[in-house]
């Protein structure tokens, strides 16, 4: 009898074996297919829950039937019990070493596994990153008519973010044609000739999804929210309006409209828009740049439809645009429903190149503009970098610790301090071209434009002569990598880092660059960049201010 409860304990370990090899192979299996299967995104969860509750549930099953007297009690006699026994053992140990040989096949030769499609899946179509930093999920294809697709697979919620970058904004406008491809960011969603106007967004509303868009001096974006079940509903929806868009003339003089009332309420009636826009176009006297997203009021009047069927014939060709999906996709059936959707529509030949290049600002330059304001507004602007330009992030820092937020440097002695302004704030263009450092300033109903804009540039110089200090330098690092990994922590905010890096930077693998490069900036880099751009001749100020009353004369 001993012998044979000897032998029960050992089956008892081997069913622990055999659970332990099996359940490996199902999670490699699981992980296997998940590339080019479709699973839920509960999936992973569920194996590991099922194998979790299992393992003890099957040696409570071979310890009652192997071990407790009332497994022995299923035997009559020792002759049955033998039979038992070996019986059970025998098939145990077939099982475990058939386990065992699959499992060292699945490591090191799984090449040698018959190539079934559902079990060894080839490699996923598109490029993966050449950088090391970058998630190696991460997929990229260029179609024979040029259109770049890139995907990040993320399988945290069963949605997807789409982003459509089309290489179009006020950067290739003239006169004559200014905020044409901020007018095409309305006219998209206005009917084809497969569908009437509106059918768009009803589409995508019945499917659960949302959307938006924006133009900037660069770009014209596109952004779908969806569920991964109206994956097909999406890329029917943008293959259609890609190719097919309707030029009615009700609709263009509707819309145009539309677009003039947007530039009276947002440039016209809004004071610092009304500012900026002037600035802009003071600070760059021979760059595209100059020219407002949303167009002057008389090219908005006379775009003709002649002028729109170019621009669209051109600057929505596939080989200008750049589409981005993260989320519960996988790039291989993305990259399908591209070839199915776009592939067909054909390339054109790409708009001009902008050659121009804005030449270096010999002195001070000023502006005012008058209008009905209860205080006045201070804006300064300082010709930066592009956004490839690493000196763009180090004025990004410099940007932070000046005047980001109540304890920046501007703020506390500003407004805090000597109450000479009532707020103070900071952008950069992050563009393609170099663009504008804009300081901006609201002050008291009292303030003095000259003498704050003359304290704000003795600030700047302050920093490019004696720098800042490690305290500082630490604390705007890691400003900027909380925003960045904050961006990163949503499908919508990675698509949105994608493209921008992709298009605006060169490479969307270099947004996998920022910690490294954010960390390695130094006092002395933000020194010299502060010296080299924070410069008297460099600088534009522009004041807006209420008319002066004729007693005040």
């Amino acid at each position: 009898m001993a012998l044979f409860a000897e032998l029960r304990r050992r089956n008892v370990l081997k069913v622990a074996l055999l659970y332990v090899v099996s359940s490996w192979l199902v999670l490699w299996f699981e992980d296997a297919i998940r590339p080019n299967v479709d699973l839920p995104v509960w999936t992973e969860t569920f194996v590991y829950t099922i194998l979790a509750v299992g393992f003890p549930v099957a040696l409570w099953f071979a310890w009652t039937y192997e071990i407790t007297s009332s497994g022995l009690k299923k035997a009559v006699d020792v002759d049955q019990t033998q039979s038992i026994v070996y019986k059970t053992g025998q098939k145990l140990n077939a099982a475990v070493a058939v386990f065992l040989v699959l499992g060292v096949l699945a490591v090191f030769g799984q090449r040698l596994l018959p190539t079934f499609e559902f079990l060894v899946p080839a490699a996923p179509v598109g490029d993966p990153p050449i950088s090391s930093r970058a998630p190696p999920e991460i997929r990229s294809l260029i179609l024979d008519n040029g259109l770049k697709i890139i995907v990040w697979p993320d399988h945290d919620i069963p949605n997807v973010a789409m982003y459509n970058l089309v290489r179009a904004g006020s950067r290739y406008e003239y006169p004559g044609t200014t905020g044409l491809s901020h007018f095409f960011e309305h006219l998209m969603f206005l009917g084809t000739s497969n569908r009437a106007a509106g059918q768009f967004d009803a589409e995508m509303e019945a499917a659960g999804g949302a959307n938006n868009a924006y133009t900037s001096s660069d770009l014209t974006v596109y952004m779908n929210w969806f569920p991964r079940s109206a994956l097909e509903v999406i890329f029917d929806l943008e293959a259609d309006r890609a190719q097919n868009l309707t030029f009615v003339a009700e609709v263009i003089a509707s819309e145009r409209a539309v677009v003039q009332a947007e530039r009276r309420s947002s440039e016209d009636n809004d004071n610092f828009s009304k500012l900026r826009e002037q600035l802009q176009a003071t600070a760059f006297i021979a760059h595209p740049y100059q020219f407002p997203v949303i167009g002057w009021p008389s090219d908005i009047a006379s775009w003709t439809e002649a002028q729109l069927i170019n621009h669209y014939r051109t600057f929505y060709a596939p080989n200008n645009r750049t589409l981005v999906f993260v989320g519960d996709v996988m790039p291989k059936e993305i990259f399908a429903l591209a070839d199915d959707y776009f592939a067909p529509i054909p390339a054109q030949t790409l708009p001009a190149a902008v050659k121009t290049v804005e030449p270096d600002q010999l002195g001070e330059r000023r502006l005012v503009v008058e209008a009905a304001a209860q205080t006045p507004l201070l804006q300064v602007a300082f010709h930066g970098a592009s956004a490839r330009d690493p000196d763009t992030q180090r004025l990004e820092l410099l940007l932070h610790l000046l005047a980001g937020g109540d304890s920046s440097r501007l703020h506390r002695l500003f407004v805090e301090q000597l109450a000479i302004a009532l707020s103070v704030g900071a952008y950069q263009d992050e563009s393609l071209d170099p663009g504008l450092v804009v300081f901006y300033l609201t002050l008291p109903p009292d303030g003095d434009p000259d003498l704050v804009a003359s304290a704000l540039l003795e600030q700047l110089q302050l920093v490019a002569s004696e720098g800042v200090s490690d305290a500082e330098l630490a604390k705007a690092q890691n400003i900027a990598l909380a925003d960045y990994w904050r961006e990163l922590a949503t499908i919508d905010g990675k698509a949105a880092a994608l493209g921008q890096f992709d298009v605006l930077h060169g490479s969307y693998e270099r947004l996998f660059d920022v910690p490294d490069s954010v960390g390695s900036i130094t006092v002395e880099d933000l020194r010299d960049v502060a010296a080299s751009v924070f410069r008297r001749n460099n600088m534009t100020v522009g004041v807006l201010r209420a008319p002066a009353r004729e007693d005040d004369e």
